[in-house]
């Protein structure tokens, strides 16, 4: 499976030339392989719905950084959806999720960059894996919503339901704030594990979240766990809180407060003790700004996102995002997007004290650097067609040696992400 994955690209084109050959309606489905006959949808009234999609990410470093040079990352996504109601007839049956994920490519950050924060948000973890095999379904009132099983945290925690963070190609922005994962046993996607997850509806505005997931460091980008789903080590369990406000209106929003705890014991940065415990709290915010009433759909949100973790054990301590996304940019252009963000990751302290010290032990300099690594990043999504969406992104960072104790120039990273959707 993974030789044949590495050429999805050239795979996607050649299928998408064939099939436009037999077919008048390449430009007009919403998916790139359409319906199959009638199949997919027979399937879906059935109760089984067939998903699939792939993210290309080509960064190439302009200026500043450690090389000139390009690379490139991919992630596949397959995934089939069971609803028991409709496949058995049963009342409030609930429904069985299956995912399948592969990644294959380089990084831009590791290579070319040396800074913390992932340029490309789909790197990581490059082998075929198991993402999701969970169940979910509501309980004793329709408020209640329950889902358990092996699964990735950030799918149901931690994030803005909007999705208004992922018209970004650098995962310090798309996704949920990374000192989570870089703190605790808080997992980014594709990483999975045993947990479950708990939402209550207290009104249609309010909802609290709570969840549970099994910490298991080792697993975390180990290829020879990839279709395991017991742990191999636990370490504790992480447990997330959080509380939803969604503002409806003409003026709609979204509002997350979050807490987390994380159980295991870990190494004390810059010590040999241990500590008991790691914590964070984070806010997200997804607030319009404007709608156009003149024209349906244009509309201007600004987000924001501050995130604090344990300064005991976290390799940063904070991280501010902040921004805007205009939809509808042009009247003609209806899904097309246009995206601004400024994003700051604020090294622990004991970490540059445990960098500085080991530098003067080895007689070397320490340089002065920047408090933190600060990222700027303008993208352009253009809705080629229903399931084709393609992203020229710009991004500018700030300081990318700020982690590693390293002075390395301000690097211009200018980038493409292709997503479509099978």
């Amino acid at each position: 499976m993974p030789s044949v994955i590495r050429f999805t690209p050239t795979l996607l084109l050649a299928l998408a030339s064939s099939t436009a050959l037999a077919n008048d309606d390449l430009l007009t489905r919403s998916t790139l392989t359409g319906d199959w006959g009638g199949l997919r949808h027979q399937l879906e009234q059935d109760g089984v719905k067939i998903t699939g999609d792939y993210s290309g990410e080509t960064a190439y470093n302009a200026h500043g950084g450690l090389h000139r040079s390009a690379r490139y990352s991919q992630n596949v996504k397959l995934g089939v959806q069971f609803d028991l109601s409709k496949l058995y007839g049963l009342d409030n049956g609930g429904k069985v999720q299956l995912t399948i994920n592969d990644r294959r490519g380089n990084s831009a950050s590791d290579d070319l960059v040396g800074n913390r924060l992932p340029i490309q948000e789909n790197y990581g973890g490059l082998y075929t894996r198991l993402t999701e095999l969970s169940y979910e379904r509501t309980l004793f009132t329709p408020a209640l919503n329950v889902k358990l099983g092996y699964m990735a945290m950030g799918n149901d925690v931690g994030g803005l339901d909007s999705g208004i963070l992922c018209n970004f190609m650098n995962a310090g922005f798309c996704g949920h704030p990374l000192n989570m994962s870089g703190g605790s046993g808080w997992t980014n996607y594709p990483n999975a594990h045993l947990g479950v997850r708990v939402k209550y509806d207290l009104s249609p505005a309010w909802q609290l979240r709570v969840a549970a997931f099994n910490v298991d460091p080792e697993s975390n980008g180990n290829s020879s766990r990839a279709w395991h789903l017991g742990p191999k080590h636990t370490t504790g369990t992480v447990v997330p809180v959080e509380l939803v406000y969604k503002l409806q209106g003409e003026l709609p929003g979204e509002y997350k407060l979050g807490y987390y705890y994380d159980s295991s014991d870990v190494k004390r940065i810059g010590s040999d003790d241990e500590v008991s415990g790691r914590g964070g709290h984070y806010l997200l915010v997804d607030q319009a700004l404007w709608n156009d009433q003149a024209s349906p759909g244009r509309s201007l949100h600004a987000f924001g996102q501050y995130s604090a973790s344990s300064k005991a054990a976290s390799p940063f301590t904070k991280w501010y995002g902040a921004g805007v996304v205009l939809y509808k940019p042009f009247e003609g252009r209806p899904r097309d997007t246009v995206a601004l963000g400024y994003g700051r990751a604020v090294p622990n302290p004991r970490s540059r004290d445990a960098l500085e010290d080991a530098a003067f032990n080895a007689g070397q300099p320490f340089p002065d650097i920047d408090s933190a690594e600060q990222l700027i990043e303008l993208s352009y999504g253009y809705q080629a067609t229903p399931w084709l969406n393609l992203r020229p992104d710009v991004q500018y960072i700030i300081e990318p040696g700020a982690f590693t104790g390293k002075d390395i120039d301000n690097a211009l990273v200018v980038g493409l992400q292709v997503k479509a959707t099978f």
